[in-house]
């Protein structure tokens, strides 16, 4: 798990320095549009609608931008229809890869991402043939700065956390799907800043991988998360920390 959880790490980071760029916003503004449509407009009575807009403010999404995907996905004006899609495939190294998309169009998208895996040494799966080796969890990354692991642990802990887990800068909190946003919530209130949190595919097996097969296992990761109708990518590698340094 260690290299999936640094790239993870890096992955925020990179966010963070590109919060920005107008992709991001779009990425951001689409999951707020899916999750007003699913379960109504009011934050408070549609959790993936709260998380989705607390993850836009962290990234300094404008609140005016926020309000109108809220209305998009409403039908308070108008605005595309996206749906979900998950893809499933293998990189470089038989890597397993899962693909989350926010998309208009899925004869484009599939298209797309079948010619980015190519490309890239690997190969988009059937449905059901990777998934097998993921589960979803809570995961809540809070800088070490922030707070002593042992002050964290009573807070998580108490609240109804799996775990957690240090890695260099970051805490990792892993919590059940029933019992993230009460995690979440109880770091809220103790004033516990949070890096990023959301609910994630994680590994339960991995892959290790190195050399010239890791590099390209990364440019596929890479070029899968800059796609437009891509929201998340999750893989089942492990690579050696000096690869992963390049990409810091």
């Amino acid at each position: 798990m260690a290299g999936h959880s640094k790239w993870h790490n890096i992955r925020i980071r990179k966010s963070k320095q590109d919060a920005m760029r107008s992709k991001l916003f779009t990425k951001l503004a689409r999951e707020i549009m899916v999750a007003a449509r699913q379960g109504g407009g009011n934050p408070d009575a549609n959790a993936r609608l709260r998380l989705a807009i607390e993850k836009a403010r962290e990234n300094y999404m404008p609140a005016d931008n926020i309000k109108r995907a809220i209305q998009k996905g409403t039908g308070e004006i108008e605005g595309a229809q996206f749906e979900e899609v998950t893809y499933e495939g293998y990189g470089p190294g038989g890597v397993a890869i899962m693909v989350e998309c926010l998309t208009d169009n899925r004869n484009r998208t599939v298209a797309e991402l079948r010619h980015l895996f190519s490309k890239h040494g690997g190969n988009l799966g059937e449905s059901g043939s990777v998934a097998w080796q993921f589960k979803r969890q809570g995961v809540i990354t809070v800088p070490t700065e922030a707070i002593s692991e042992e002050t964290l642990l009573d807070i998580t802990l108490e609240a109804g956390a799996e775990d957690v887990q240090t890695e260099e800068e970051f805490y990792r909190v892993i919590t059940a799907v029933e019992d993230f946003h009460r995690v979440r919530e109880a770091l809220v209130e103790a004033g516990v800043p949070i890096a990023e949190a959301q609910l994630e595919l994680t590994p339960t097996t991995t892959v290790r991988v190195e050399g010239e097969t890791a590099s390209k296992l990364m440019r596929l990761m890479e070029v899968l998360e800059d796609h437009d109708d891509v929201q998340n990518v999750y893989a089942n590698f492990d690579i050696p920390d000096e690869v992963l340094a390049t990409l810091s």
